[in-house]
């Protein structure tokens, strides 16, 4: 990610290319679908937290990267504040995991999950994360209940 992919007026970031490393090389490619290109919205107070980081560093370009670190080096961070927590070890990559399963848990559609998360197909989402989904067959029968309860001949059936 590069300052030049964050709009700080609208609180967005575009998603337009991936970052990996291989034989001591960094390498910078378009994703790997065209549903990878995407805007995301973010949070104010993320917002914030990077706007705060990126002024703190005079002069930056907009074509720089933010985090000049490999995943490597995060993971190995990771490992060892996980060690001094005492909780289970995840990967780098779990935390996209955990923001989903956040995001089913407040009850944001899956549409909206493939979207943000940059899903080719909305059966990947739900392949990999419908059993997050809790059972909703009490909720459309209350609905169904509240609706004929609402109708104006109601009690006519």
């Amino acid at each position: 990610m590069t300052k030049g992919d964050i709009s700080f007026e609208n609180n967005q970031i575009s998603i337009t290319k991936t970052y990996y490393r291989t034989g001591r090389q960094d390498v910078i490619t378009e994703p790997k679908t065209k549903q990878s290109v995407r805007t995301v919205e973010i949070p104010e107070f993320l917002k914030k937290e990077i706007k705060d980081f990126v002024d703190g560093h005079y002069g930056m370009p907009d074509d720089e990267r933010l985090f000049p670190i490999v995943q490597e080096a995060v993971q190995h961070k990771m490992k060892r504040q996980i060690a001094k927590a005492g909780v289970k070890n995840i990967r780098v990559h779990d935390l996209r995991h955990s923001h989903v399963a956040y995001l089913i848990n407040k009850g944001i559609e899956p549409l909206l999950i493939k979207e943000r998360v940059g899903h080719k197909d909305i059966r990947i989402t739900l392949n990999t994360y419908g059993h997050l989904y809790p059972n909703q067959q009490r909720r459309v029968a209350d609905l169904l209940d509240n609706e004929k309860g609402n109708s104006p001949d109601s009690g006519n059936c």
